[in-house]
Formats: structure tokens, C-alpha cells, sequence
């Protein structure tokens, strides 16, 4: 074995490790916050005042 075939080897190997962890993240369900809805950031306290209801 030369070195363009250990090259060839370790080139085929970092593909396929890199094509396993897309693979793996594209199939992982994405989580939810408490409240069933995407989490698209902080919240703002104006949205929702702490007054008396």
C-alpha cells in the first residue's frame, strides 16, 4: 500500500463519517420548548404585563 492509496483510504473514510453525522442530525427529531411551539427566542415582557388581570 503507497501513500496516494492511504490518502484515497482516509479521504473515503472522513466522507463517510461527515455523510453519517448529516444523516443522523437530519433524522433527529427537533425538540420543543414547554409549550408545544418552536423557540424563536426571548421573550419580551411587554407582550405580556404582570398586572392585575
Amino acid at each position: 500500500m503507497n501513500q496516494s492509496d492511504l490518502l484515497f483510504l482516509v479521504l473515503i473514510g472522513i466522507g463517510l463519517a461527515s455523510l453519517t453525522l448529516v444523516t443522523i442530525q437530519l433524522l433527529k427529531p427537533r425538540r420543543k420548548d414547554n409549550a408545544g411551539e418552536w423557540y424563536e427566542g426571548p421573550c419580551e415582557d411587554d407582550d405580556h404585563p404582570r398586572g392585575k388581570r
